[in-house]
């Protein structure tokens, strides 16, 4: 019979015989902390014993290595998420498309998590991902979809969310980075950019039409269309049919 995976998230804790005794949790929200202060290159487990007054040996006592402190930490983040209310007098389109734009909201808040979400192990058995994922099939199935349905949706869903927000967590990282706002960039970009694309009528007319726009609420409004799309899709394939679009 095969061993059982090393999870995180089936061990039990060990008891605290450190003194001043050392948790799970305090190792957890240190390295939150430490994450969204100076990013995920700042993070070992060195600094981190150092950040709460103990040493490395004492932070391996409840955690085997970095990757499983990164899939706690990761579904810390996750439990900022708002996921959807149990049958919403809204719809099940409106409460998933609310749960989409608070995971994104999180992500961008801790632009980090962007650079871990493909190497996080088993993070997808943390309890707060286990009852947002719980919370989003329900709202699915609110809406006509099968389980099997409603299980390829939310990963469709989150693959959108997911990749978009990803993105934009990297890109607002290098702007922080340089010391400019988004403002003040696309200001300075857009005459090197519209000589890019001198030759190429398409993209000139696209370029054109978006200069002096805001591009904090552009990318807002892209996300939402694009959301709209995936959940417009997802409503014509397994709902039976399709919601509204939102206001």
């Amino acid at each position: 019979m095969p061993e059982p995976y090393p999870s995180v998230w089936t061990r039990p804790q060990r008891p605290r015989r450190e003194q001043p005794p050392l948790s799970r949790e305090q190792i957890v929200s240190a390295a939150f902390d430490l994450l969204d202060a100076e990013g995920l290159d700042a993070l070992s487990m060195r600094r981190l014993g150092t950040r709460l007054n103990a040493g490395a040996t004492s932070v391996y006592t409840h955690v085997a290595n970095k990757d499983e402190l990164i899939e706690l930490v990761v579904d810390r983040v996750y439990g900022e998420v708002e996921p959807p209310a149990a049958d919403d007098p809204a719809g099940w389109y409106a409460a998933v498309a609310r749960y989409a734009h608070s995971l994104r909201a999180t992500v961008l808040r801790h632009p980090w998590i962007a650079s871990v979400l493909s190497e996080t192990g088993v993070a997808y058995l943390g309890p707060n991902v286990i009852r947002q994922n719980e919370a989003v099939l329900a709202a699915f199935e609110q809406g006509g979809f099968s389980l099997e349905a409603a299980d390829l949706a939310l990963n469709v869903v989150v693959a959108y969310v997911i990749g978009r927000s990803s993105a934009e967590a990297a890109w607002l990282a290098k702007l922080a980075r340089s010391g400019q706002d988004e403002r003040e960039w696309a200001a300075r970009l857009w005459p090197a950019a519209e000589q890019a694309v001198r030759e190429h009528p398409r993209l000139r007319e696209l370029y054109a039409a978006r200069r002096g726009q805001d591009p904090v609420a552009g990318r807002d409004a892209e996300f939402a269309d694009g959301l709209d799309c995936v959940l417009g899709g997802l409503a014509a394939r397994f709902s039976g049919a399709a919601q509204p679009r939102r206001s």
